[in-house]
């Protein structure tokens, strides 16, 4: 299973299409969205096979709406992850809201794909992992570039990915190896 990654997209809709090329030449099957903004999603057309999953974040008027997941728990080849657009609990979340840390304290998922920082990342935690894909814009405050995730789920391990969008070089990777 390969799983596309994008978050902070911020209405740069012609990055998000060339991550979304890139990552379809590497024929991933699901493409997840996690948030800011939620209807940039609109304005790309996403190849039939890819499944699209979208978390929105926390301060879109989507996040108050308790008919719009704000957070996801998917199973993937037998391992669960998070989509959630913080990867702690926020102010604005909703009761019903599932808690990242409560999530992972209590071994509940293995991995954890959040955005909302704009700073990539793939942290390992305990047996759990936690990755942030980074942003979309095309100049940000924090100083990174433009960057989209690839993960890819195997039956023993995950790897992990994280490309710079123009040169698509990888900036960084892990991989989890779960021992029976």
């Amino acid at each position: 299973m390969r799983i596309g990654v994008v978050s902070d997209t911020h209405g740069h809709i012609e990055n998000l299409k060339e991550a979304l090329k890139a990552l379809s030449e590497m024929k991933i099957e699901v493409f997840c969205h996690l948030g800011d903004d939620y209807d940039d999603m609109r304005d790309v057309n996403v190849p039939s096979e890819i499944q699209v999953i979208q978390v929105p974040g926390v301060f879109s008027e989507y996040y108050k709406d308790p008919n719009i997941p704000n957070r996801l728990i998917m199973q993937w080849e037998g391992k669960s992850f998070l989509l959630t657009h913080t990867r702690t609990s926020h102010k604005n979340d909703l009761k019903e809201d599932p808690d990242p840390e409560e999530l992972l304290e209590k071994g509940k998922v293995n991995a954890v794909l959040y955005g909302h920082t704009h700073i990539p990342a793939i942290i390992m935690e305990g047996k759990s992992f936690l990755f942030n894909p980074g942003h979309l814009k095309d100049g940000d405050k924090k100083g990174f570039p433009p960057t989209f995730g690839l993960i890819s789920v195997e039956n023993d391990h995950i790897t992990a990915q994280i490309f710079e969008l123009k040169t698509q070089k990888i900036l960084y990777q892990a991989k989890l190896i779960f021992i029976a």
